[in-house]
């Protein structure tokens, strides 16, 4: 079965649906499907059911007895019956629903799962009993690929966990991410690189924001970018003007909005350590440890760990469009909403090329580093790639790695550093940026590091002087990356 032409990318997601639902063992299947809001999981479900013949219920907030109504009415349509079934509680409506394959496998899809789970927590218990009824200690008397879908992070990051009932039933754990940002380039049908790192910069690699927010409208080039933010992003009568505040309203796990929020601009604004993040908004340290796990739970906020010094870790905002909304528009939310967008974002232009696009950026290089930089880097897997920093004793001073690549670790040998690089959006690039990088690889040589391949890499969005690039045509072991390379056009 081939892709549905009306669906963009997502060919091994689509895969993994696709062998999941069809596969051939007799005896039913279980898979959980999970990401953030507008990824389009219910697109990718719902285009597989329609494909194969299968059943698909999206449930909704209400009470228990109204949502085995609706889940009744909807098995109906699908049975062809006339009226919907009165199911007496559920499980006889899941006893109905798994014997709905006889002759060939079919996908049963449940999405947003956490809505069910909160009207009747048995449900979880329910199901797991079902699966294990027709499992094959039972002779295999099913054919359903089941297939429970949530966007709610935090709930569904539970269902497989410790000891939930479901813990150990699933043939299929997906995560539906953004596009990788090449895809989303593509998807915006945005071919000059420089537009789309500015455009990913606030709307990443979510799709839904395309069609669903904006109604096609992208910038038609670089000039018209400032004038596409004003009518769009910062358009009071557009959906994607409230997205960032929905996004954080619609978490189940969050009730005091206004901390979260603060934690976030905190991130926004640069600070993205534990420490750094408490003292910005006035908080002890101990006060923020359970808004900073929920948020990460939610998957709203991403810790990552100080390449080079144990027990760091810095905080980045998952989504762009949240970082946009705490760094640019929270702050002129008053002028925002009186439609002064325009004379918003003028002032507002400095402040994003600080705050928002030159951290994206630098997330942009270490993803090009991961997914499409390997050549660079010589053989061998890469472990991680992350930011990093390294103290120089002598000049009393640490260094900023913005881009470590490091390679696989093994138990009793120095653990090899395929690259150190840095980047920067609007400056462009000397031998002063690569002599930082060569202290710093001999500092990490000194301290036990493997670093007699390592490659300097310098990424920029304004270019290379004329010295700079010389150095690296003589010098394998210097490799430059401007935006069109990031894109793959260099």
């Amino acid at each position: 079965m081939e892709k549905p032409g009306h669906i963009f990318g997502r060919d091994w997601e689509w895969e993994a649906l696709r062998e999941f639902a069809t596969g051939t063992q007799a005896e039913v299947a279980f898979g959980v499907v999970s990401g953030r809001r507008r990824q389009g999981k219910t697109f990718l479900l719902r285009s597989l059911a329609e494909a194969l013949g299968g059943f698909f219920f999206e449930a909704t907030e209400g009470t228990d007895v109204e949502l085995l109504r609706l889940f009744g009415m909807a098995l109906a349509r699908h049975t062809g019956s006339p009226v919907g079934y009165p199911f007496a509680d559920w499980r006889d409506a899941l006893t109905f629903f798994f014997s709905l394959p006889r002759e060939r496998p079919m996908p049963l899809v449940i999405d947003e799962f956490p809505y069910l789970m909160k009207a009747n927590p048995a449900i979880p218990s329910l199901l797991k009993q079902e699966i294990d009824l027709r499992g094959r200690t039972h002779g295999g008397s099913s054919n359903a690929r089941v297939l429970i879908c949530g966007s709610a992070l935090s709930v569904m990051g539970k269902v497989l966990a410790g000891q939930a009932p479901l813990r150990g039933r699933a043939r299929l754990e997906l995560l539906v991410q953004s596009l990788p940002y090449r895809e989303a380039a593509d998807f915006w049908e945005v071919s000059d690189p420089r537009l789309a790192v500015m455009l990913h910069a606030i709307v990443g690699g979510t799709p839904a924001y395309r069609d669903e927010f904006v109604a096609g409208d992208r910038p038609a080039s670089p000039e018209d970018f400032d004038a596409w933010v004003a009518r769009t992003v910062l358009n009071r009568r557009t959906s994607l003007f409230r997205e960032g505040r929905y996004l954080l309203a619609e978490e189940p796990a969050i009730r005091d909005t206004a901390l979260y929020h603060s934690v976030l601009a905190a991130v926004a604004e640069g600070n993205n350590t534990w420490g750094g993040i408490a003292s910005h908004i006035g908080h002890k340290s101990s006060d923020i440890a359970h808004p900073l796990n929920v948020l990460e739970d939610c998957g709203l906020l991403v810790k990552e760990k100080d390449a080079f010094r144990t027990g760091r870790t810095r905080y980045r905002i998952a989504e762009p469009l949240i970082t946009f909304y705490q760094a640019i528009m929270r702050p002129e939310w008053t002028d925002l909403s009186l439609g002064l967008a325009e004379e918003v974002w003028g002032r507002s232009r400095q402040r994003f090329l600080s705050k928002v696009i030159g951290p994206h950026f630098e997330n942009l290089c270490r993803e090009y580093a991961l997914r499409y930089g390997r050549h660079h880097f010589g053989e061998g897997g890469i472990g991680e790639v992350v930011a990093g920093t390294v103290a120089d004793p002598h000049d009393k001073a640490q260094i900023d790695v913005d881009i470590a690549v490091l390679g696989v670790p093994y138990p009793g040998e120095p653990r090899e550093i395929k690259s150190l690089g840095e980047a920067k959006w609007d400056k462009v690039m000397d031998l002063r940026h690569l002599g930082r990088l060569r202290r710093a690889r001999d500092l990490l040589a000194a301290k036990g590091y493997e670093t007699a391949n390592t490659v300097l890499a310098c990424y920029s969005g304004a270019g290379f002087d004329d010295a700079l690039r010389a150095e690296a045509r003589q010098n394998p072991d210097v490799v430059l990356v401007d935006v069109p390379m990031l894109y793959g056009q260099g």
